[in-house]
């Protein structure tokens, strides 16, 4: 039993330094940035949870069309840049609070379509072993800019 506690002090702090090791920071949120910034589909999916959901700003439902799981996060990521092939999110800043976080920014793309969208927007996030598991998107709804 001596044993076993000794053990168990003697690995305690490890396993407490491995837990903060796994906060997510305002780094990590500007690297998740970055990625969509860069069209990086699989940079985006290595911040987000193998049960993520994305939580689009438009869709068929009161909060949007709902995406589940790495798969269809992924799908709708890439119909959003295939939809706005110069699509960028400038001007972010990200804050945290414990396992919740959000970020602000300026999303700015072409349509296929000529259409240009120029808003501002925001991410609210909920955070799970060191990742994103909830990106719950929101953003301005204006007229094109011409």
């Amino acid at each position: 039993m001596k044993m076993r506690t000794l053990t168990c002090l003697l690995f305690l702090p490890i396993f407490l330094m491995a837990q903060v090791n796994r906060t997510v920071t305002e780094d990590y949120l500007q690297s998740f940035a970055d990625a969509f910034n860069a069209h990086d589909v699989n940079g985006i999916m290595a911040h987000m949870t193998a049960d993520c959901v994305f939580e689009s700003s438009a869709g068929p439902n009161v909060n949007g069309e709902k995406f589940e799981g790495q798969e269809n996060v992924r799908k709708a990521f890439e119909v959003v840049f295939a939809s706005f092939p110069d699509a960028r999110w400038s001007s972010a800043q990200h804050f945290i609070a414990g396992d919740r976080g959000f970020s602000e920014w300026i999303f700015t793309g072409t349509k296929t379509d000529g259409t240009k969208v120029e808003v501002t927007g925001c991410d609210l996030f909920t955070f799970k072993d060191g990742k994103i598991a909830i990106k719950n998107s929101y953003r301005k709804n204006r007229l094109p800019v011409k």
